[in-house]
């Protein structure tokens, strides 16, 4: 019954790390991703974004692969960007500046790596550990990189606005925000805008510091379960941004990552103290930092997880698998994950109606097993 098609168009979610040069960006990187950075001890070492795929882990994929046997298993994935470490005067070209710049522009969301270890063997571009400190200075370079792009714009937007285009007036609104916050020193993120409409404009403009972030705390392994001052330091600089913050021990990471089965892994894991790997939490924390969620289709052929945006209408869910699809949508059958493994199969849902067939209008949940019908 579940359409399987090879040609698709999945929801390829970019994280881009960022962070000074010398805080574990490589590191962390190497145990997110099948590539491998060059992780050294000097600035500079990723020269290039190296671009990883991550495969989500998600519980729920392996549970319906287990009732349905089928000959293929497909998770999601995000993609992560190693890119290269920032200095003051990025800004304004010092360094490898605007091809950081240009590179963090691309991505979805930011992860900003802080180093909060102490550790005489590794050099600090600044010579001493000051976790915010560090995120002052690469909060300041995008600010100042947005400022000079809001601006440009401004300059451009004002003469039409002044003409009569309500568009280009609305958009010259929202561009006099942002002056105003990223001239103050804060993030074009602290601007709360009034609609959707808004929103998208404010979107077209790609504002570096308009992106959601991510902190990593990066640790020694002594506080990878309960963090250290300079964790604390950093939880009282973003208490007033819109932000997520993790603590990871990036070494601990390295380890388990070179660990060859799940067993190894979890007494790893269970000897440090931890429940669950940094990795793992990173991976969640993005996907709520990007405000997404999994649907599901399976049967013998294959099972294969989704990703969509909370909020997304089931043609536009079904657009993602393919975009005819969408395009000749009819309705969808839905099975709730709960029930799907509580019977034991799409035959037995049927039988006592746990089939929901819905239409356009269907806001799709996280979970739900879906079968679109479509004609083109």
């Amino acid at each position: 019954m579940w359409l399987k098609t090879d040609k698709h168009k999945d929801m390829a979610l970019q994280c881009g790390i960022v962070g000074l040069p010398n805080v574990g960006k490589s590191t962390l990187f190497n145990c997110l991703s099948s590539a491998r950075a060059q992780a050294a001890n000097f600035p500079f070492c990723t020269i290039e974004p190296n671009v990883g795929v991550i495969t989500v882990p998600d519980e729920r994929l392996i549970t319906l692969a287990k009732i349905d046997n089928p000959k293929k298993v497909i998770p999601t994935t995000i993609e992560i960007v190693d890119i290269a470490g920032l200095v003051k005067g990025a800004s304004k070209g010092e360094g490898l500046g605007n091809k950081f710049l240009g590179n963090i522009r691309n991505t979805d969301a930011i992860i900003h790596v802080l180093r909060c270890f102490d550790n005489d063997n590794v050099t600090h571009v600044d010579g001493s550990v000051n976790p915010v400190r560090d995120k002052d200075i690469i909060d300041t370079e995008l600010q100042m990189k947005d400022l000079e792009t809001v601006e440009s714009r401004i300059g451009k937007v004002d003469k039409q606005a002044k003409a009569g285009d309500k568009t280009a007036k609305r958009l010259y609104d929202i561009l006099v925000q942002y002056k105003e916050v990223l001239e103050q020193g804060k993030s074009a993120r602290t601007v709360v805008l009034e609609n959707k409409e808004d929103r998208k404009l404010a979107d077209e403009l790609t504002l570096l510091t308009d992106k959601p972030v991510l902190y990593v705390c990066n640790v020694d392994e002594a506080s990878a379960a309960t963090g250290n001052k300079y964790t604390e330091a950093v939880k009282a600089a973003i208490a007033d941004e819109q932000a997520e913050m993790l603590i990871v021990a990036a070494a601990i990471e390295a380890d388990i990552a070179e660990l060859e089965t799940d067993e190894e892994r979890q007494m790893f894991l269970e000897e440090a103290g931890l429940t669950e790997s940094g990795v793992g939490r990173l991976i969640k924390a993005a996907y709520k930092l990007l405000d997404l969620q999994t649907y599901f289709t399976t049967g013998p052929d294959e099972t294969r997880a989704w990703t969509f945006t909370r909020g997304t209408k089931a043609p536009q869910a079904a657009g993602i698998i393919h975009s005819d699809f969408e395009r000749g949508f009819i309705r969808a059958e839905v099975i709730k994950y709960d029930d799907y493994v509580a019977l034991g199969s799409e035959k037995a849902c049927r039988e006592v109606g746990k089939i929901a067939i819905e239409g356009k209008e269907y806001i799709v949940q996280d979970g739900d097993i879906m079968h679109f019908l479509f004609n083109v």
